[in-house]
């Protein structure tokens, strides 16, 4: 049976079973499950068809949350994760979460720029994996009726939020200086500015 929902309300306990369910988030609809669940993020693959070696991107409401994943961002990795709407990826240094980062030693972080999602995310309590609510190789859903076209009653939850049509998120990496490895929402030269 498929489930459409008008707010988060319902979701919150659908993420904290492990389960699936199709939002918005700050860019476009998503595929949103527990970060740290394996199940649930194993699940999101299946479902995208997505290639086992390309690593999700992973929402979280604050700084706080990285510790979860035994890191401790630099200044300048903080800088711009609390530029909400910016994916900063961060390198591992304990080898841990090989289902999330598949063989890269590091994970993609986002602080979303849509305070009901960090809300959200604040009453699981958990990150959330949160990859575009599409089968590798289409196109995202700008709006719950086709997202609900490419996964039917296999996703356990769908929060309606009327058209989402933004850009994908820009992705940076910091080392000695930034690197943009996918220009999106946020310009270059922007990011450039904040540091």
């Amino acid at each position: 049976m498929i489930k459409i929902e008008k707010d988060f309300d319902k979701a919150v306990e659908v993420i904290k079973k492990g389960g699936v369910i199709v939002a918005p988030t700050d860019t476009l609809y998503g595929l949103l499950a527990d970060a740290l669940n394996k199940e649930a993020v194993e699940r999101v693959y299946s479902l995208k068809k997505r290639s086992p070696d390309k690593p999700l991107i992973i929402l979280i409401p604050s700084i706080e949350y990285l510790s979860k994943f035994g890191i401790k961002p630099s200044g300048a990795e903080r800088k711009l994760l609390e530029k909400k709407g910016l994916t900063v990826v961060i390198d591992l240094k304990n080898g841990r979460f090989e289902y999330l980062h598949r063989g890269k030693n590091s994970l993609a972080f986002r602080i979303p720029d849509y305070k009901p999602l960090i809300e959200f995310i604040k009453k699981v309590e958990r990150p959330l994996v949160a990859p575009s609510a599409n089968p590798e190789g289409k196109s995202p859903p700008e709006d719950i009726k086709k997202a609900v076209e490419y996964f039917g009653d296999k996703v356990d939850l769908y929060v309606d939020k009327g058209k989402k049509n933004g850009l994908p998120s820009t992705i940076v990496k910091v080392n000695k200086d930034i690197k943009i490895l996918r220009e999106g929402s946020i310009p270059e030269q922007e990011i450039k500015k904040m540091l």
